[in-house]
């Protein structure tokens, strides 16, 4: 699976976001301009020592990120769509996209995805969840619509053993 920020803004977030990327083995893609420095400390601290293993690609621009992926299919995250994320059947080459915690994806990208808008149901008061959030909602679902392909199918405790069912 593929993750877009487009103009993220709080290192936090994209910190976050990137250590969800690593451990489920999704490739994070960041669209300049970015509100921080890739090697902002806050950046690091929320993706702990998972950063160094993520799969990243950075773009100066939208248009820069659709040359350089072409044919990609993109879901759009937005609160305005029209189907919930849980509708579409997800492949493993896909791409979410996500805006900037300020203003999300901008209507004149939006207007050529209608098809790919998705949304995650809230009530009317909220204007959005935070970024990190979101993303993990809808890429979970996504993989769970893949059957977690590729990840760990149990647990293991670290120090103890599960008792074997019987």
């Amino acid at each position: 699976m593929n993750i877009v920020l487009l103009e993220p803004e709080i290192p936090a977030n994209t910190g976050n976001i990137g250590r969800t990327c690593v451990a489920t083995d999704t490739h994070l893609h960041l669209i300049r301009p970015l509100g921080f420095s890739l090697d902002e400390k806050h950046l690091r601290r929320a993706g702990m020592d998972y950063w160094k293993d993520l799969k990243l690609s950075v773009y100066d621009s939208f248009d820069d990120f659709l040359a350089k992926n072409p044919g990609a299919r993109i879901y759009m995250a937005t609160t305005k769509a029209h189907q919930v994320y849980t509708e579409p059947d997800y492949g493993p080459d896909d791409f979410i996209m996500f805006g900037k915690e300020s203003a999300g994806i901008p209507e004149e990208i939006l207007i050529n995805y209608e098809a790919t808008c998705i949304r995650i149901p809230m009530v009317g008061e909220i204007r959005s969840l935070n970024l990190s959030n979101s993303v993990a909602i809808v890429l979970y679902e996504a993989l769970r619509k893949q059957n977690f392909a590729g990840l760990n199918e149990t647990g293991q405790l670290h120090r103890l053993h599960w008792k074997s069912k019987t």
